[in-house]
């Protein structure tokens, strides 16, 4: 699975987007002559891309090797990750999509839980397929007012709402939906954006391996903070590069997958406090050699996820915690 924060990062694109389509309607060159009349378009702002990144190494919660002492360590898993993404900015508010397609190497295999005699691991590695929605409704734009500006603090604050759902072809065979809604608020920052967002998270998945009747697994509602930022870096003049990225808290979610193996007896461990950080350095390629932006961007990243989708790491249950790099481009698109 790919990290929610990460896709949701783009929706602040949008917000961009409206400033920058504030700045160009207040700077309109004087003519001679009045333009054609263009049809007004519907989104103030548009953003659709396609990026590819590697990610090494990355981990997943029970994908772990066994030392020479007995003990367990998580088993490293590069990625190839083919992303989709849109982000528009409309008068009342934004929108934000992403699908992740995520191929593992054979660190991660595929298998099948429907395998005579239990469940069956192939040596091809696991595809995984994410999608990600969010939506944003500007409370100002709505109510026609500042009301919900704080002077150098603040800038808006929206209702912000969405859902992620994943498959992946392992024996495990997760097949995560969750629902999220709650507020965001737009920092008051002089360069770039600040978008902190606090909701309400609920989430449903389920475990493969369990053929009885707790395959499936319904997580309380609890709730989810969400920190996404862009910061051009002007120490380089130069170089058109940016410092992007996002936090995600999400805070105990219940009880867990059952793990007969650690807890005999159908006992369900509970779930701890995800986090999830990731950092991208970005350079504008199409800026700075054909003076063209935002047509094709180079980054690469640090990310960090610590309790991985809410497991914790126990006796002979590893691959919770995640240190990886990535490196990547992305083609806008239209």
């Amino acid at each position: 699975m790919v990290a929610r924060g990460f896709t949701a990062a783009a929706l602040s694109l949008g917000m961009i987007g409206c400033g920058m389509a504030a700045d160009l309607d207040s700077k309109k060159p004087n003519v001679a002559e009045a333009a054609p009349m263009k049809e007004p378009s519907f989104f103030l702002f548009s953003d659709t891309q396609v990026s590819f990144r590697y990610q090494f190494p990355a981990a997943e919660p029970g994908v772990q090797i066994q030392r020479a002492d007995g003990s367990f360590r998580n088993r490293d898993i590069p990625k190839y990750i083919t992303n989709i993404s849109h982000a528009d900015a409309w008068a009342y508010g934004t929108n934000f999509f992403s699908l992740d397609i995520l191929k593992s190497t054979s660190q991660d295999p595929a298998g099948t839980t429907n395998a005579p005699g239990g469940f069956a691991q192939y040596d091809s590695g696991a595809t995984e397929a994410y999608g990600l929605y969010r939506g944003t409704l500007s409370l100002n734009a709505l109510t026609g007012t500042k009301a919900f500006t704080v002077a150098g603090l603040i800038k808006d604050v929206s209702l912000s709402y969405g859902f992620d759902a994943n498959t992946k072809n392992t024996a495990f065979g997760p097949k995560k939906r969750d629902v999220v809604g709650g507020l965001t608020f737009s920092v008051d920052v002089p360069a770039g954006f600040l978008n902190i967002s606090a909701h309400a998270y609920k989430e449903w998945n389920r475990n493969g391996f369990n053929v009885g009747g707790d395959r499936d697994v319904s997580f309380d509602t609890v709730p989810e903070f969400e920190i996404v930022y862009n910061f051009p870096i002007t120490f380089f003049p130069n170089l058109p590069l940016s410092l992007a990225g996002f936090n995600n808290i999400v805070t105990p979610k219940g009880k867990g997958i059952r793990d007969p193996f650690n807890y005999p007896g159908g006992y369900y461990p509970g779930t701890g406090v995800e986090f999830l950080s990731r950092t991208n350095l970005v350079l504008d390629v199409g800026k700075m050699v054909w003076n063209q932006p935002n047509k094709l961007d180079a980054f690469i990243g640090f990310q960090y996820w610590l309790n991985k989708f809410g497991n914790v790491d126990r006796t002979t249950f590893k691959g919770n915690e995640e240190k990886s790099f990535l490196a990547g481009i992305a083609f806008h698109i239209f």
